[in-house]
């Protein structure tokens, strides 16, 4: 029996129509399949629901894959693939495999041979390098920096010498709640003539890029960040 295919469905990064992020072809794809793994089952149904899929919620199958998901459990969501049936596999918002565990699973089905269809849709990375001036054709994606103050503001440091020595734009996201905590850190650590972008709600109705050098961000009145999904970029 030949196996399945893995479809690879970003979602929207705001709430709203996802017919307004996501291309007819994807949409088409998502409408066509049953059985979905996602970060988190409840965000699934919402944008399956948003995005009219036409069978019944309780009929669609949707199995976890998240930080919390143990590596023994990878092969019991590969095995539908392997029995010839299609996949979507989705993340709490954005592309999946980006900063996602869902990449687990993704290096799974490639080992087995599972053909791996990624579909085109919003990625905040992305969308918030176009928009922040940056070198967009030398960038790092950092992840997560450190929470505790020292270590986190060792590592802007670490991350502002790479930008500037190299021309290399770096990027790295926070824990919405820790958002203002982190722009604390940035405007006490980063040299005045350094490159800061901070990109929020992405493609929702209070979205936001700032980008300005540190010297005038520091003389600038600072938007409220807390609990609001946001991209921060550095770079010269």
């Amino acid at each position: 029996m030949a196996a399945g295919r893995l479809y690879l469905i970003p979602t929207p990064l705001a709430a709203g129509d996802p017919a307004q992020v996501l291309p007819p072809a994807t949409l088409a794809a998502l409408r066509g399949l049953d059985h979905f793994v996602a970060e988190r089952a409840k965000t699934a149904r919402a944008v399956l629901k948003a995005a009219a899929h036409p069978l019944p919620l309780p009929q669609i199958q949707i199995s976890e894959l998240n930080e919390h998901t143990p590596p023994t459990e990878l092969p019991g969501l590969l095995q539908p693939l392997l029995d010839g049936r299609n996949v979507g596999l989705m993340s709490e918002a954005g592309c999946p495999g980006v900063a996602d565990p869902g990449a687990a699973l993704v290096a799974l089905a490639h080992d087995h041979s599972v053909p791996v269809l990624p579909l085109v849709g919003p990625s905040a990375l992305l969308l918030a390098l176009m928009a922040s001036g940056m070198n967009g054709q030398q960038f790092c994606f950092a992840g997560y920096l450190p929470t505790k103050p020292p270590e986190r503001e060792a590592a802007i440091r670490s991350l502002e010498k790479t930008a500037r020595q190299r021309h290399v734009t770096q990027l790295f996201i926070e824990t919405p709640y820790r958002n203002e905590a982190m722009l604390d850190s940035l405007l006490k650590v980063l040299q005045p003539d350094t490159r800061l972008a901070v990109a929020v709600d992405l493609t929702g109705e209070s979205e936001s890029v700032i980008s300005r050098r540190v010297a005038a961000w520091r003389k600038a009145v600072v938007p409220g960040l807390k609990d609001r999904p946001a991209v921060f970029l550095i770079g010269v």
